[in-house]
């Protein structure tokens, strides 16, 4: 079994049926990914991408999800010298890196520019790899 850390993006991706999981994937994000993702739906609403009710619906989908969230005190520590090694202005991004190197295989993003940046880091896929 492969355990890949993903996204609010991969996420999204996901919940709108995107692509679809192999059962042989575990699915981890930092539990931080509950609020990014009801911000993210949020603002696509408020955008018009999507209805209100759309919008909600996806995240009672990501209720459903089957995705581990993780948060405890050595994956946020690991966060903040992440984000201090990386130059980050906060340890939001850190924590989906540090659980990267704690829990998974490799981190599961469709930023190109954020992959480059974590070459030496962590391993780094793009979605195509949970299919």
């Amino acid at each position: 079994m492969s355990h890949f850390v993903v996204d609010t993006d991969v996420v999204l991706r996901l919940l709108t049926g995107e692509i679809e999981v192999s059962a042989e994937h575990e699915l981890l994000a930092p539990t931080l990914i509950r609020s990014e993702l009801l911000s993210a739906l949020y603002w696509a609403v408020r955008r018009g991408e999507m209805t209100e009710e759309e919008g909600l619906e996806l995240h009672e989908r990501f209720a459903k999800m089957r995705i581990r969230l993780l948060g405890d005190a050595v994956m946020r520590r690991l966060a903040w010298r992440l984000a201090s090694q990386l130059g980050l202005d906060s340890t939001y991004r850190a924590e989906y890196v540090a659980l990267t190197r704690l829990q998974a295989d490799a981190f599961v993003t469709t930023d190109e520019e954020w992959a480059r940046q974590l070459e030496g880091v962590v391993e780094t896929v793009g979605i195509d790899a949970l299919a």
